[in-house]
């Protein structure tokens, strides 16, 4: 391999060499500086659109944007200086000025970027002020709201949608003081190609794009005397929910967080991952048959949100291949107003289902009308996202460091460690694979990892001998990843067998929902999605039962309620269909 080529330069009277092709920015990285930016992103494209990351250049009469220009050979930089620091804090306060002035009112007061940057850089007064753009809240959608006057037009909410998501809903819209950023025509997120799964929130250096909250309903719920109001956790909480606490990430945080959610006052804290095992019994059985000629293949996993809508919208075609598997989110909503309710002899008209999540497509999940009861009413009553519920333990103020360790609720929140790895991607499969094999060789399983599907990466594909089976396997998160296996399935270029896509950067773990990285992470950054799965593996791991099919807490709901896998009560209340949806105008 070819030695890459070396260039030459000072930065800040320091003489440095570095690969050919680095920026400016990277450079000064190199040697412990770190230049100020707003629209830049490590794993996103390069924009150069803020400025804010401006520095001098010998020879240049003009400060030049350090994140988008490569070095040169023999180039001198200087980062910061007199002339420097006002022309960064003029560009930051002319953003101010054409933004609302509601900071303590601001679901990202804290943890705002342009009001740290602000706070950096010395700004403690406006002297731009002006005519300030003006634009209406769009509430309109389920799971996302838009606040445009909070836009800085800095793009990344641009980019993660079409270079991550591929999805490419948003794009900015109108010249000068009116540009702002929307989906085509106008339209609001649910009645464009919006997938719902947040990553705009995530990317957002601002609040102009934030979930839909549910708290201020659960609160009512929760203080009505004739609710019996029930929480249940997604497994990718426990790996998530401590940073918002303090904690390191990939600080497993499970007893904590049940411990903080009996001090909010619920009547019963069950674990979705008992609907991930349910999910497996169920996916597992779909697959078995699909494999004996029952359906058809590939099998296409349904357990992320996201994704089920962007297979609605993008490849309405493969909808046959779908797993008819509702999710352990749907499938324990199901479960608690049904079964739960006949053994504890409540009405289910009283029960209130509260869901923590990390996605926020799950907000848009529950009010699908596939996914309601036949009255009408949903299954689930509210999502709360991560960020959601690390709030309403801190305006309770409960100090959740020291809280002592409880355990989930019987009999719905007994779970293997099979229903704890859903929250990262691979997790599905390798899940399904620890039940299928069983069942395919008729023998127990040798083995109950199954690392060639782990992806945090993004995109793996591997062959794995089962009995004398050889199954080709997919396994895709991040949906322009996704994109990749599903052409091949299209072209028929690769017969797989069964393929698992999440539409988050590293599964659910990287949801739209999860807490905001601070310190040295970003989103999307590969070390906290490895550090959020190496959470999930360590609680995995010491879990008395790694296989969905040795739950007992499963063995006694199929024998006392369900009957069996795929029995034709488990398929009315545990599985369900989609359809093809395009944007209200285009049908």
């Amino acid at each position: 391999m070819a030695k890459q080529e070396q260039i030459g330069l000072s930065i800040d009277g320091k003489q440095i060499q570095v690969p050919k092709g680095t920026t400016i920015m990277e450079a000064a990285e190199t040697i412990g500086i770190r230049i100020p930016r707003l629209c830049y992103h490590p794993e996103l494209s390069l924009q150069g659109s803020c400025r804010v990351c401006i520095v001098e250049v010998e020879g240049m009469d003009f400060f030049m944007a350090s994140c988008s220009v490569a070095v040169w050979e023999g180039m001198v930089v200087q980062t910061t200086s007199e002339e420097i620091r006002r022309a960064r804090r003029d560009i930051v306060e002319l953003l101010l000025d054409n933004h609302p002035r509601e900071c303590q009112l601001c679901e990202r007061d804290g943890r705002c970027e342009l009001q740290n940057m602000a706070y950096t850089l010395g700004i403690r007064e406006r002297l731009f002020e002006g005519e300030r753009k003006r634009f209406p809240v769009d509430t309109r959608s389920l799971s996302v709201i838009r606040d445009q006057e909070k836009c800085i037009l800095c793009g990344r909410c641009v980019r993660v949608c079409a270079e991550v998501q591929g999805v490419s809903n948003l794009s900015q819209h109108g010249r000068g003081f009116t540009t702002h950023v929307m989906p085509a025509h106008g339209r609001n997120m649910d009645d464009s190609v919006c997938i719902q799964c947040g990553q705009c929130i995530n990317a957002c250096p601002t609040a102009a794009f934030l979930e839909k909250p549910h708290t201020e309903n659960v609160w009512q719920a929760l203080a009505d005397p004739s609710k019996h109001v029930v929480v249940q956790t997604a497994p990718s909480i426990r790996a998530a929910i401590g940073e918002g606490f303090g904690f390191d990430p990939g600080t497993p945080c499970t007893g904590r967080m049940v411990s903080a959610l009996r001090r909010l006052g619920f009547d019963a804290i069950f674990d979705t991952d008992i609907g991930a095992d349910l999910t497996i019994m169920e996916e597992a059985t779909e697959f078995t048959r699909r494999l004996n000629g029952e359906g058809v293949l590939p099998m296409l996993t349904s357990c992320s949100p996201g994704w089920v809508n962007f297979l609605e919208k993008f490849y309405p075609e493969l909808i046959p291949h779908a797993s008819t598997c509702r999710s352990p989110m749907s499938m324990l909503s199901v479960l608690t107003k049904t079964y739960y309710a006949e053994k504890a002899g409540i009405d289910p008209a009283n029960i209130y289902m509260v869901a923590i999540m990390p996605c926020v497509a799950k907000k848009y999940e529950m009010d699908r009308p596939e996914l309601r009861m036949e009255s009408g009413v949903p299954y689930t009553d509210a999502v709360l996202t991560t960020r959601e519920l690390i709030w309403m333990i801190q305006c309770y103020g409960i100090d959740f460091a020291s809280l002592s360790e409880s355990e989930f609720d019987a009999p719905l929140g007994i779970a293997t460690g099979a229903g704890d790895i859903f929250g990262t991607t691979g997790g599905v499969m390798e899940a399904t694979l620890r039940t299928a094999a069983e069942w395919l060789t008729g023998k127990p399983a040798e083995r109950l990892e199954f690392t060639e599907v782990r992806a945090v990466e993004g995109l793996r594909e591997a062959d794995l001998a089962i009995g004398d089976r050889t199954l080709s396997l997919g396994v895709a998160n991040g949906l322009v990843n996704a994109k990749t296996l599903l052409d091949k399935v299209k072209a028929q270029v690769k017969p797989f067998h069964v393929i698992e896509v999440m539409a988050c950067p590293g599964g659910c773990i990287g949801g739209g929902g999860q807490p905001y990285p601070e310190g040295k992470f970003r989103i999307l950054d590969p070390r906290l999605l490895a550090l959020r799965a190496g959470a999930l593996y360590n609680v995995e791991g010491k879990r008395k039962y790694r296989r969905s099919h040795e739950n007992p807490a499963i063995k006694e709901l199929y024998r006392d309620f369900l009957g069996k896998p795929g029995s034709d009560k488990a398929h009315r209340l545990l599985h369900t269909h989609y359809q093809a949806k395009l944007p209200r105008g285009i049908r």
